[in-house]
């Protein structure tokens, strides 16, 4: 079996997608206190190597494993922040992490070296940060392939472009991985047809709420809605599910408990309502019905716009839906918000 190293682990994205290709994690390093918790929740850690602070460590103190993976931290480069560029305080990282892998011998150096970054990498500073950043892999001895991808092609209802490297070790050969790609299969399941107020659609799954084919398959006419107690419709009878309906109507502020606990809803993702200076004049806040999501951002306020036909609300997403919105199963989901509270999920 193939073995990892997850270098800026967070909550464990890469992880998680390397281990359903059938990667077996050896260890991580993650400084931040509740990400950890999460993680440590969310996956089977013990026994395995771990590191809080990849500025602490050398190149021997790591051991080896067939790829690094490593979301550097992006908060230099994304046009969110200052654009103060690769060489700064927090993205530099990035070649911390390189000086690390040139630290090691040939033989014990990974395979494949995977990077993860926001999609302004390839433009910041007129393209001499990402310059930077494939000569950097190329003196480490990897030959480099990159490719911006979007979630929203690849079944998670959430627009988020980012750009993907994945470094092959010239002495040991390469499998060629990029390019490629997908399309968005994230469905509803229909349980009751007919016209519109009277399908329904299984509330389960990944993203629910937020469907890039919400309402009629296609044919946007409405998200169904069948009760926050997790109440489910099946060959025209109610019974209760085990999993809850992912809308909430008295979760956080917006719904009130009357009247719209169940029926039609149309729901439209919400960036920022409230914001008195938008970043640009043409900047939308609220999505068209069947559109993906906004991309999630640690700097905005993301929410649901949910509609009767008569009433209209806004309430902000709940934690699981932020989890869903970035792939993550509702088993890991709950294992996480064990151990963390509400604000720090």
């Amino acid at each position: 079996m193939r073995t990892m190293i997850d270098l800026f682990s967070g909550i464990g994205g890469f992880r998680l997608g390397f281990e359903r290709a059938g990667f077996r994690c050896i260890g991580s390093c993650e400084n931040d206190k509740f990400a950890l918790e999460s993680y440590r929740a969310m996956f089977d850690t013990k026994g395995e190597w771990f590191c809080e602070d990849i500025r602490s460590i050398k190149s021997k103190d790591i051991p080896f494993a067939d790829c690094w993976t490593f979301g550097f931290p992006c908060q230099d480069i994304s046009v969110a922040g200052f654009q103060r560029g690769v060489s700064a305080e927090r993205s530099g990282l990035y070649f911390t992490v390189l000086d690390l892998v040139k630290g090691k011998e040939e033989k014990d150096k990974p395979r494949w070296l995977v990077a993860e970054n926001v999609k302004n990498l390839l433009s910041i500073h007129d393209g001499w940060d990402f310059a930077r950043v494939l000569l950097e892999m190329d003196e480490a001895g990897y030959d480099v392939f990159w490719q911006v991808l979007n979630s929203k092609d690849y079944g998670v209802p959430q627009s988020r472009e980012r750009i993907f490297l994945i470094g092959h070790l010239r002495t040991r050969g390469r499998f060629e991985i990029l390019p490629f790609e997908g399309e968005n299969d994230a469905h509803l399941r229909r349980l009751i047809g007919g016209s519109q107020g009277y399908r329904v659609y299984d509330p389960g799954g990944v993203a629910c709420t937020i469907q890039s084919s919400v309402g009629g398959l296609g044919a946007k006419t409405g998200l169904y809605l069948i009760s926050q107690e997790g109440m489910t419709v099946s060959k025209g009878k109610v019974k209760t599910r085990d999993q809850s309906t992912c809308i909430v109507a008295t979760y956080g502020h917006g719904l009130d408990n009357k009247g719209m606990r169940t029926g039609v809803l149309e729901a439209r993702s919400v960036s920022t309502p409230f914001r008195t200076s938008p970043r640009s004049k043409t900047a939308r806040r609220v999505k068209e019905d069947g559109e993906p999501s906004f991309t999630l951002t640690g700097q905005d306020r993301h929410g649901v716009l949910l509609s009767n036909g008569n009433h209209y609300a806004i309430r902000r997403l709940t934690p699981k839906e932020c989890f869903r919105l970035q792939g993550f199963p509702d088993h890991l989901y709950e294992k996480a918000a064990a151990v963390c509270s509400e604000s720090q999920l």
